[in-house]
């Protein structure tokens, strides 16, 4: 089965020899889908025949977001820790124990059915690849709960049993990090694809993050990390040292971490939603981005300091905040997600891609931007099935037909 996507008024492919500037933009464009990929792009005028038909009349189309970073398996919320921190109490990585106390008390289908409910959430905002955490549960069997329950949904599941210690091991820390590099681990790896570490203050220092780390790199994961986010510290120049995929947050940099991010393939992942939820300064991209760096965008949808799943929220916030301009902020809520999650399937819209497509209900990508807090997915495929409006599920054929008949 063969679709066809026609009448694209601007076509973001992220691949930049089909099209105008760094995003690869084909005006008057057309876009055809087979087998869940990418068959062909092009002008409108020369689209090839399909199976169905889809008229964009006009619209943006773009990736699909690539949010690569979330903590999804999760029970409860803490609005009123939210509502404390704008009343002036600081945010502190402690709060996490309070979802851990929550999640160890849920049902598998509990924890089972949010997950899928904030997947579901993020796909009808244009979001097809998701990257879902553990991390709330804190005991070998609760973290291996939690990524093997991730793994049935999630696009990318990482471990990150090193996220806080827990307090049955109040007084023991160094016994916990060797938990979560050892028995811990072994439980989870199977079901996993990544390693993560919270290196914070308040959580886990440089040695004890090198030690988890290494261990998963030992297991076959690849690591990931928090880092700078609360302040100046070690994290980045860790994740650097240890080719992390990316290092989350870089709240606040050095200039040597700026260098060693510029100087490396670890991704700079920035979390606007954090910052914005926490009251804590914007991090700096544009400083990132005239380095060199390379720059992903990503929710961090979590219970306590992000509730939020927008991707188009975060990409609003760079471009107003952090002094992106809305072609990097697009650019690194798609492409450069992905470099955040070394995928080439996903992020771009070159022929071979997954056919993970986001219809715009405007006729630029600019309008994400410029139209802050304003629904704007009209469709969205992915992996060449069209979601439902209901959450991550194919539309019905007769769904399909009434669509060509507007």
């Amino acid at each position: 089965m063969s679709t066809a996507i026609i009448d694209i008024g601007e076509l973001v492919t992220n691949d930049p020899g089909r099209g105008d500037g760094p995003l690869g933009i084909v005006r008057d464009a057309a876009l055809v889908i087979e087998d869940g990929a990418v068959a062909w792009t092009g002008p409108a005028s020369g689209v090839p025949a399909a199976d169905e038909v889809f008229d964009a009349a006009g619209r943006a189309v773009l990736p699909g977001f690539v949010d690569s970073h979330a903590h999804l398996v999760f029970a409860g919320e803490r609005a009123e820790e939210f509502a404390a921190r704008m009343s002036g109490r600081p945010y502190a990585a402690g709060g996490i124990r309070t979802t851990v106390e929550r999640t160890r008390a849920a049902s598998d289908d509990a924890l089972r059915a949010n997950l899928r409910r904030l997947v579901g959430e993020m796909a009808r905002q244009g979001t097809t690849t998701v990257e879902c955490k553990s991390g709330y549960g804190l005991t070998v069997d609760q973290e291996e709960r939690a990524v093997r329950i991730a793994a049935e949904i999630a696009d990318e599941v990482t471990y990150l049993g090193a996220h806080v210690v827990p307090s049955e091991y109040r007084d023991d820390a160094a016994a916990y990090t060797r938990l979560a590099a050892t028995d811990m681990l072994a439980a989870c790896a199977p079901h996993a694809r990544w390693v993560d570490v919270f290196c914070e203050r308040g959580a886990f220092d440089a040695d004890q993050a090198r030690e988890v780390l290494r261990a998963g790199i030992k297991a076959g994961l690849m690591p990931r990390l928090h880092a700078n986010q609360l302040g100046e510290g070690p994290g980045v120049r860790l994740a650097v040292e240890l080719d992390a995929a990316s290092a989350d947050h870089c709240t606040f940099l050095g200039d040597a971490d700026v260098d060693a991010l510029a100087s490396s393939r670890t991704v700079a992942t920035l979390l606007p939603g954090v910052e914005f939820s926490t009251r804590q300064p914007y991090p700096d991209a544009r400083r990132l981005l005239d380095a060199g760096a390379t720059v992903a965008l990503a929710t961090d949808c979590n219970p306590g300091s992000c509730y939020s799943s927008s991707m188009a929220f975060c990409v609003a916030v760079a471009v107003r905040d952090m002094h992106m301009t809305p072609a990097e902020a697009v650019w690194s809520a798609t492409a450069g997600g992905a470099r955040a999650l070394r995928r080439t399937d996903v992020g771009h819209l070159a022929v071979g891609a997954r056919a993970d497509v986001h219809v715009l209900d405007a006729p630029s990508y600019i309008h994400l931007a410029y139209r802050p807090g304003v629904p704007q997915t009209h469709a969205v495929w992915k992996r060449g099935r069209r979601v439902d409006a209901t959450g991550d599920r194919p539309v019905p054929a007769s769904r399909r037909r009434q669509d060509r008949a507007r």
